[in-house]
């Protein structure tokens, strides 16, 4: 999606794994990771595996100091909101480019990680746990 704001073009993305929700917007910067208004470090609590995965797709496309992004992600945990940031970071920058789309795809960053926690079943203790049997 293309919208504009200050004489910068906005490409943004929408991305989802297991409960979580991220819009991720990007425009034209110096490389800054704006997470829920708060800077992507410290949201993501320094830790390096999920800036990683965050940053995947500017990475693998070697713009990782040519965009901002700023990002509002809300429900799950901070595995599923990585996850989900990723995704839509990938989706804005094949927004920006359609060319960049060929190398993303063969990355696997363009993939929905369909997974999400099964239901309990009633007479079972989580979703495939039964109780112990007895025999007496």
């Amino acid at each position: 999606m293309l919208s504009s704001y200050k004489n910068n073009v906005i490409y943004s993305g929408t991305g989802r794994r297991k409960t979580s929700i991220a819009r991720v917007k990007v425009i034209p910067g110096s490389g800054k990771l704006i997470i829920n208004g708060l800077p992507g470090e410290s949201y993501l609590q320094f830790s390096p595996n999920y800036l990683r995965i965050s940053c995947a797709p500017l990475n693998t496309l070697g713009l990782h100091k040519e965009y901002d992004i700023y990002v509002k992600a809300e429900g799950g945990g901070l595995t599923g909101q990585a996850d989900a940031i990723r995704l839509g970071l990938a989706r804005a920058l094949c927004s920006i480019n359609p060319e960049n789309r060929i190398t993303l795809k063969s990355e696997g960053l363009l993939r929905r990680d369909s997974r999400v926690k099964e239901r309990k079943k009633y007479g079972l203790r989580k979703a495939r746990k039964a109780p112990q049997y007895s025999k007496r």
